[in-house]
């Protein structure tokens, strides 16, 4: 692909993750659009939110999770991701976790049990409890006769949530808490749908909403999904995605600070777009990590990072190579943007 053609695709991608912040709907509408968000880092995911929409505050996005309107659960690649409530009924049952994996864990970590047993004891152990942190939930767990620890607890959950019957509340003092889901959205999560095929397309459409350009591949690579089943609804699915117009000349660029982890930077089999050769390793280090990126006009220029202190948050910048002036007030904008998100003063360094 030539530079041209990288360009292009590049604008495109901007604006069907909305980094472009032409989206509306508060934080629900965001998530929607971006029919899943990676949320496995809790202190990144809502940062991948807030550069996706003027105006969003931290405490929105709470409400919206205490809500139910948000839920954070395991969806593609057995990852855990924030879903719209909405969505769940046809999404969850295509991207929910499968069994084998937590059974395996389970077992290499002492837990022998099988499958009914402990989904019904983790089931029992949450309801009616309201979320509980890993160590709450561990001691009902041993109360009930199934003594977890550590990672068991999180794979019981995970193992029960493949059945529709547990999913991630709101952080409790930065930690992870777990829910019976009948009690927190009013019934089990759906695990079953009646129309596969049908689903399939509705997760193409709306998956190449939110990443146009892209193909099967991407889209595999992105769910989890058999490439052979992505390729047969890609081929049978509306072609809904809508050409985007180039960048005009002269414009403003686009300045945005955007977490580890962001689907900008994983949600297709290539990262090209986004990550120039020579600094790939330092957005992509390997081990599964993906660090926070600097982007202008969807282009990685560097890395950040945050130290928070009473009442502060403190961004250093890490450009790849000095950064043009014209940039300096937009970025000067998303730092302050990032403080009102999060309610704190803010304090920008940009490295020479």
């Amino acid at each position: 692909m030539g530079s041209t053609g990288t360009e292009d695709v590049r604008a495109r991608r901007v604006r069907a993750q909305l980094l472009d912040r032409s989206g509306n709907g508060g934080a629900v509408g965001v998530v929607r659009h971006l029919l899943a968000v990676q949320a496995q880092d809790p202190g990144a995911f809502p940062l991948a939110l807030r550069a996706r929409m003027s105006g969003l505050t931290i405490r929105e996005l709470t409400a919206a999770r205490e809500a139910g309107a948000v839920v954070r659960c395991w969806g593609p690649r057995g990852t855990l991701h924030l879903i719209a409530a909405d969505d769940l009924d046809w999404l969850y049952p295509l991207v929910k976790p499968a069994p084998a994996g937590s059974l395996r864990r389970l077992r290499q970590l002492g837990v022998d049990t099988d499958t009914d047993r402990a989904v019904s004891v983790t089931e029992s152990a949450l309801a009616g409890q309201g979320p509980l942190t890993k160590p709450e939930l561990g001691g009902r767990l041993t109360e009930a006769g199934l003594p977890a620890q550590g990672q068991a607890i999180v794979h019981l959950a995970m193992l029960s949530a493949g059945w529709g019957k547990v999913v991630l509340g709101p952080e409790r003092d930065g930690r992870a808490t777990y829910v019976h889901a009948g009690d927190w959205l009013g019934s089990p999560v759906p695990t079953d749908v009646p129309d596969r095929e049908t689903a399939m397309r509705k997760l193409v459409v709306r998956y190449r909403r939110a990443h146009d350009p892209a193909g099967p591949p991407d889209l595999a690579a992105w769910s989890g999904l058999p490439l052979g089943e992505v390729e047969r609804a890609w081929r049978e699915a509306p072609d809904s995605a809508e050409e985007d117009p180039r960048s005009e000349p002269g414009r403003e660029p686009v300045v945005r600070l955007v977490p580890g982890f962001d689907e900008y930077l994983l949600g297709w089999r290539s990262r090209e777009h986004a990550v120039p050769p020579p600094y790939r390793a330092l957005i992509h280090p390997g081990g599964g990590v993906i660090r926070s990126a600097l982007l202008l006009d969807g282009r990685a220029a560097g890395t950040w990072r945050t130290r928070r202190t009473a009442g502060r948050i403190d961004i250093t910048v890490e450009p790849f190579e000095p950064l043009p002036k014209a940039v300096l007030p937009a970025l000067a904008a998303e730092t302050e943007d990032i403080g009102v998100f999060l309610g704190l003063d803010t304090r920008l360094t940009v490295m020479e």
